[in-house]
């Protein structure tokens, strides 16, 4: 019987154990150029014994970015950054896949290129503000993707993940959840397109699917992840049927033989009492590959979903910026260090590389 000190195989990457580190933004990139630094390095150096690590969100292009310092994966300077943070980790021993993101609406003309309008599925207002490095401004209406040029955004996910492996990782996931651009296609409230990518479920979900279908010709399946969060309101958006989209979504997924699903339960943040009802022993049944399970596990829960089966690894958010060594803590039943929520974004090394390992 596995458990979460057990080896796993997802596609070509092998785990040490069935702890993930889950995508966590943390906005610490150089700035100007977006690049991933030395401090960075160290961070993920430090989280190095989890069996894997999924990089903080990633843009693919220069229109992906919605957040100050947030370190993308499109330009030279980025790739050589990235690679110094690959070294860092596998010099430690470990293993690490980059998040690939357009965040879509979720943006602000201050962060976009010569201050266009963000890009989105259907020109649909996100309530809410976005951050940028003035402070907090209201979100703008996005502007519509054309269909013709659609084709050019798949190829910029296409070349971000060929920039990942350039720059050294193990494989690559690709970011379908939490509201930004390819969940805006998937959700009923966000698109109200009436060409093929919009409609029904099927025409919602094309643009994932061929996404995935490029970035797995690109790199091969047995390197390419997907993560979905079928519930989650975050970003301001809601789908009509959640359960049937994404039974339809995870069923096509199928198709692919990738290395690994990735699924954030209910609503990050919120206790579990207030998540929207959704079957996730459903998605487990139907899926075929292996599947990651995302949102407030702790070690007792966690060691019961992979001894039972219902997924063949956990990730941890959370406990893994404040308990780099969160593995050994596990392994020896010792408490966590508390996390500090006023250093979770921005600034430089408190409360990102200085939280205490165990002694000896």
């Amino acid at each position: 019987m596995s458990d979460l000190f057990t080896p796993l195989r997802l596609g070509a990457i092998e785990l040490a154990n069935r702890v993930v580190m889950s995508s966590l933004t943390r906005n610490r990139a150089s700035h100007p150029g977006d690049v991933p630094n030395a401090l960075m390095a160290e961070y993920y150096r430090q989280r190095a014994s989890v069996g894997l690590i999924l990089t903080e969100a990633t843009p693919i292009c220069p229109e992906g970015h919605g957040y100050p310092r947030t370190p993308g994966i499109h330009s030279p300077e980025q790739i050589d950054g990235w690679r110094k943070v690959t070294a860092a980790v596998h010099d430690a021993g470990g293993k690490i896949a980059l998040q690939l993101w357009h965040v879509g609406r979720i943006s602000h003309p201050d962060l976009q290129p010569g201050g266009a309008l963000p890009v989105a599925p259907s020109a649909i207002r996100p309530a809410g503000q976005a951050v940028t490095f003035e402070g907090m401004k209201d979100f703008v209406t996005p502007r519509a993707l054309e269909t013709a040029e659609i084709p050019g955004l798949i190829a910029s996910y296409v070349e971000a993940a060929r920039n990942a492996m350039a720059a050294g990782f193990d494989g690559v996931e690709i970011h379908a959840g939490n509201g930004y651009l390819l969940d805006q296609f998937l959700r009923s409230s966000t698109n109200r397109r009436t060409d093929n990518y919009g409609g029904g479920k099927g025409n919602r979900a094309r643009l994932l699917l061929e996404v995935v279908q490029r970035v797995v010709a690109a790199i091969s399946a047995d390197r390419v992840g997907v993560r979905l969060s079928p519930v989650t309101t975050f970003n301001d958006i809601i789908d009509d049927n959640p359960q049937e989209t994404f039974e339809y979504v995870v069923g096509e997924l199928n198709r692919f033989g990738l290395a690994f699903l990735d699924i954030l339960q209910g609503i990050g943040g919120a206790p579990k009492e207030d998540w929207p009802p959704f079957d996730y022993e459903r998605l487990r049944a139907l899926y075929q590959g292996n599947l990651i399970l995302n949102n407030d596990y702790g070690y007792t829960s966690a060691m019961a979903a992979v001894e039972s089966g219902a997924a063949d690894a956990i990730a941890f958010g959370r406990l893994l910026i404040a308990n780099p060594d969160l593995v050994e803590r596990f392994r020896r039943g010792l408490p966590f260090n508390p996390l500090d929520y006023a250093t979770l974004y921005g600034g430089e090394e408190k409360g990102y590389t200085d939280y205490p390992f165990l002694a000896g």
